[in-house]
């Protein structure tokens, strides 16, 4: 019980742990509202009529948001302090939410509605990349600074169970649980005027309750040094940012082409006979001389998938107390690289089976690469924070990419662009110790 609440103590002796709960709710909300979205991708390409580089769309709104706004939730946090910001963002979320009920209601051609629906889903992103600049540094300083990495991946298990949660919520309202594809938009909004009440809550919450505004140790304070270099000079994380992009670039391909790829006519693999009772008859519908998995199984799957990043995250966590940080990314890195081969070789459910495990092995990515990219950069965490939150763009360029390659070839093909990914990340890991050494002098082991 000690060691637990030495991860929450600063070296102040501040207990952090209820704010710390407070900051994990806003990670599992961010999880659902990004969970649901890779939902709507398949979805609109049959309400609308769209192809799969136009349904990235909703995904280049999205996270072009983060682009677009972390750098101003970065200054705001820095200068208005932590519970500010959050609060902003939460507001924007609110009104981002309430916006799917006119959109819904649009008597107009596919492409105003469509164009409705990516307006409410950037200013719900909006909101969520305030959230995400503000929360994933605070994690960090939120207790013993050798724990920072530990909380930030156990912040970012929350996320996980929310994407979890999104697939599953979205998906039972507007995906097909026959052969048919649904194409009616008309229930969309009705879970994000749930989301809009949750989110209302938090913001009352986060107004009454602690939200201290600690600052990090700046490690080059600590050699002595009069002197701090600028941050673009960092080189672990100036490199922290670009393996980020790669890296969001990847799992929001992977993410938003699941379904499609599960239900790609030219791989989708048939239901073995063996296995036919274990799948409920809305995930399955028979064509041919053979069972096939619906819409809506599709995106039962997705959710399976995000419980195994969620499973990652747990594990990573505690992994992660035990060997150095950068390590543990390197190979996760180097695994998704195999698995994404596998993909590509359209070998079945061997394929598909690959697909949903590298959800496991991109878990503690995101969060491993931000706590080294910010490591020894004390005050100027906050505002370093916001170039890794813009690396996120990275997830606006991806369906993109991925779309027009699936157009143009096949959607496995496609996952040959997340492969390379992968790639440059393994070779950030192997450097990081390098380059952390050359900035902030010796570096001990981050756990």
């Amino acid at each position: 019980m000690r060691k637990l609440q030495a991860i929450f103590r600063t070296p102040d002796g501040r207990n952090c742990a209820l704010t710390f709960v407070l900051i994990c709710c806003l990670f599992g909300l961010s999880g659902a509202f990004s969970g649901m979205i890779d939902v709507l991708n398949k979805h609109f390409q049959a309400s609308l009529k769209i192809s799969h580089a136009e349904s990235g769309l909703v995904q280049a709104a999205w996270y072009g948001s983060y682009f677009m706004l972390a750098m101003p939730a970065g200054w705001l946090a820095a200068k208005r302090g932590y519970r500010t910001g959050i609060v902003v963002g939460l507001l924007l979320a609110a009104v981002g939410c309430l916006m799917f009920l006119p959109a819904v209601g649009l008597r107009a051609s596919h492409d105003a509605v469509f164009a409705g629906f990516l307006l409410a889903l950037f200013i719900v992103g909006c909101g969520m990349t305030f959230l995400a600049t503000i929360s994933n540094p605070y994690t960090t300083v939120l207790g013993s600074p050798e724990a920072a990495v530990f909380r930030i991946n156990l912040a970012q298990t929350c996320d996980a169970v929310g994407w979890m949660i999104g697939p599953i919520v979205m998906g039972s309202y507007v995906m097909s649980k026959t052969g048919a594809a649904n194409t009616s938009n008309s229930r969309i909004y009705l879970p994000y005027l749930v989301l809009a009440v949750i989110v209302a809550v938090l913001m009352l919450v986060f107004m009454v309750s602690p939200v201290p505004d600690i600052q990090a140790p700046d490690e080059h304070e600590n050699q002595g040094e009069s002197v701090v270099q600028p941050l673009f000079k960092e080189r672990h994380f100036m490199c922290a940012v670009g393996a980020q992009v790669l890296y969001v670039a990847a799992q929001t391909g992977i993410f938003s082409f699941f379904i499609n790829d599960v239900k790609d006519p030219g791989s989708s693999p048939a239901i073995p006979m063996w296995a036919l009772h274990w799948v409920p008859a809305a995930m399955r519908y028979t064509q041919g001389h053979g069972w096939f998995i619906t819409e809506y199984g599709a995106s039962m799957m997705l959710s399976a998938a995000f419980g195994l990043f969620t499973f990652g995250r747990l594990c990573g966590s505690v992994l992660l107390k035990f060997l150095e940080a950068h390590r543990v990314l390197g190979a996760y890195a180097v695994v998704n690289i195999g698995l994404m081969a596998l993909v590509m070789l359209k070998l079945g459910w061997v394929s598909v089976m690959a697909l949903m495990l590298s959800f496991f092995f991109m878990s503690i990515m995101y969060p491993t690469i931000f706590a080294l990219g910010i490591r020894g950069l004390g005050a100027r965490a906050k505002f370093a924070s916001s170039f890794i939150v813009m690396a996120i763009v990275g997830g606006a360029v991806m369906p993109l990419v991925m779309g027009w390659v699936a157009d143009e070839t096949s959607m496995r093909i496609g996952f040959a662009v997340p492969l390379i990914c992968f790639v440059f990340i393994a070779g950030y890991a192997l450097l990081w110790r390098r380059l952390a050494m050359a900035d902030v002098g010796p570096v001990g082991a981050l756990t």
